[in-house]
């Protein structure tokens, strides 16, 4: 498997940490996001409000079940793990990176919860998809990466999963 596909919460770094995973193993770098934007021709937050829920979450399994690359770092979408058929696809590819941060550092970083293209329900909170999303991150990942506090820099994070990644 040459791709490393990295799953996580928003805001974990995910697009952060793949850029420089990507330029550390010499391998291309791809964020699922910005597929989707591009494929709907706007951005992930107008998807949300003009399209719906049902439809981006659509959109970011077509994406998903149907990426084709290699020796790539695949950014996904935190919401990419509500996808069986995606993640199967992503897993049959890649290894699957699970970047793991602390609920308190995820409400740290993500601060424009409204605006910034997340997927929830308008009765959720950043707690509850947190606290949903959780085990399926852990139950689709081959590899768990911890990131422990907000003073673990990108470098570090890189560093450990380059580390975690040659075992």
């Amino acid at each position: 498997m040459s791709n490393i596909v990295l799953i996580g919460m928003p805001g974990s770094g995910k697009s952060t940490v793949g850029v420089l995973l990507a330029k550390a193993l010499g391998y291309s770098f791809v964020d699922t996001d910005l597929i989707i934007s591009r494929k709907a021709g706007k951005p992930l937050q107008k998807i949300l409000d003009e399209d719906g829920l049902d439809r981006f979450l659509e959109l970011e399994e077509e994406v998903g079940c149907t990426l084709d690359c290699d020796y790539t770092v695949v950014a996904t979408g935190g919401s990419m793990v509500l996808s069986k058929n995606a993640m199967e696809h992503l897993k049959s590819i890649g290894t699957v990176v699970y970047i793991n941060v602390a609920f308190d550092e995820i409400k740290r970083r993500v601060t424009n919860i409204t605006t910034r293209g997340i997927v929830f329900h308008k009765d959720e909170t950043l707690k509850n998809v947190f606290d949903q999303r959780t085990p399926l991150y852990r139950g689709y990942s081959d590899i768990t990466v911890d990131i422990p506090s907000e003073n673990f820099t990108v470098e570090q994070s890189v560093d450990t999963l380059v580390e975690k990644l040659q075992k």
